[in-house]
């Protein structure tokens, strides 16, 4: 529909900065990582309501329905309805995320927490992830709600708290589904509007954190034919585990037909042990790690696989790898055997994106016009919630017009001419969806 494009029109670039500046001035009070920084992100939903609310019902300046619910003091959502005129035609713009992860300034070459310009460039924690994105669609529902064009399809746009730190519930998408807020945004794709780079993200991996205790036995290092010492045990442990994991979940096919740029892995990211002298074997050690996970194997399935792996390690500890001719893992004459015990945190699956769906092909060819081509990507990073959305029956399709590059870094920026061409990609796709 030309005419829905046309009443859009671009992108105010004055009012976009204007209102992003105001939200990265917040970026300082919405960084997310408890118990030290609990993000406020009421002081986002503020800025936005500003803007909104002279178009909304409430003040009768406009069409714009708008519900600010907040499940924890100073951490609101906001759902923002432009209705349409065929009450069963719904499209919505999710995943807005108004809290950030955190930002050391002495570690940047510019202050994270004001916006700074550099002609293209907008500089701040949040411009790509994802205070960039509040400030866009909230534009996006300012130019609905001030040029009122006729639509069959109600566009809904979710802005959310808590994100960054999704294993505390209770906050943001989660308790909306819950609450069944979010059952009419089943009626039309959702599009989730968190990654990177102006393609279609169509899928994202499963994270399984885990950690691996050793317990061996304390000794000096020059007798160590009396000692078991954990990190070789660990060492071990953690190779033979790799293999077997790698054996019974290797590349799937289906990742090639999703693009993704790597197939799931497991691999220490951490190690630490209580301390001591450099002359002394410890007498345990801890490592750490994750599992990412394509959306083509299940969780479940490979925790039950880790910890059988530890079960039967520690029956045949003594066959383990040694390293050396008094590296041992028993101790018969005393009666000791290393042993190893396994834990994991809270877990999230993977998403494959249903590429048959009319959200995608809606998705791709707004994509084609406006950024001038579409290359659909998938990567073993993780969205915390979106599996959880799919499961409910959701129609699932991600994108996002930050950079990869600067997502979750130092020196974060984002491109206005990228946000530019994410504005466009928005009014394509309404536009597509009223035929």
């Amino acid at each position: 529909m030309a005419g829905v494009k046309q009443t859009l029109g671009d992108l105010n670039k004055d009012s976009f900065v204007t209102l992003l500046s105001k939200l990265i001035g917040e970026s300082k009070h919405v960084q997310n990582n408890p118990p030290e920084l609990i993000p406020e992100e009421d002081r986002i939903v503020k800025h936005v309501l500003d803007v909104l609310r002279p178009f909304s019902t409430a003040t009768g300046g406009g069409p714009l329905v708008i519900n600010h619910k907040a499940y924890k003091p100073n951490r609101g959502n906001l759902i923002v309805e432009y209705p349409g005129t065929h009450p069963g035609n719904v499209l919505s713009f999710v995943g807005m995320h108004m809290d950030v992860v955190t930002a050391n300034p002495s570690d940047w070459d510019f202050d994270p927490f004001t916006l700074s310009i550099e002609g293209d460039k907008l500089n701040g924690r949040g411009t790509t992830d994802c205070l960039g994105h509040v400030a866009l669609v909230a534009e996006l529902m300012r130019r609905l709600g001030e040029t009122k064009p006729q639509l069959k399809s109600t566009v809904v746009a979710v802005f959310i708290a808590s994100e960054e730190n999704s294993s505390i519930p209770g906050v943001g998408v989660d308790a909306l589904v819950k609450d069944r807020l979010l059952d009419k945004l089943k009626q039309g794709p959702l599009f989730w509007i968190d990654t990177a780079d102006k393609q279609p993200c169509i899928g994202t991996g499963g994270m399984i954190p885990w950690k691996l205790h050793v317990t061996g036995k304390l000794f000096h290092s020059g007798l160590a034919h009396k000692a078991i010492n954990p990190l070789e045990l660990g060492m071990e442990a953690l190779k033979e585990m790799q293999l077997r994991f790698y054996k019974d979940f290797p590349p799937h096919p289906s990742e090639k037909v999703y693009g993704f740029a790597t197939p799931s892995t497991m691999k220490p990211t951490q190690w630490s042990y209580p301390g001591g002298g450099i002359n002394q074997i410890p007498a345990e050690c801890t490592v750490c790690g994750d599992v990412r996970l394509t959306p083509f194997y299940s969780v479940t399935d490979v925790i039950k696989k880790l910890q059988e792996y530890v079960d039967d390690l520690n029956v045949n500890i003594e066959k383990l790898d040694t390293r050396g001719p008094v590296s041992k893992y028993v101790l018969p004459d005393e009666n000791l055997r290393g042993r190893i015990a396994i834990s994991f945190d809270d877990a999230m699956s993977g998403v494959a994106c249903n590429l048959d769906s009319r959200g995608f092909h809606v998705l791709c060819k707004a994509t084609e016009e406006v950024v001038g081509h579409v290359k659909p990507y998938s990567i073993t990073g993780s969205l915390p919630l979106i599996r959880e959305l799919q499961d409910e029956g959701f129609d699932v399709q991600t994108a996002g017009y930050g950079l990869m590059a600067t997502y979750h870094a130092k020196n974060e920026y984002c491109l206005l001419s990228d946000m530019c061409q994410g504005y466009g990609v928005f009014v394509s796709i309404i536009s597509q969806l009223q035929d």
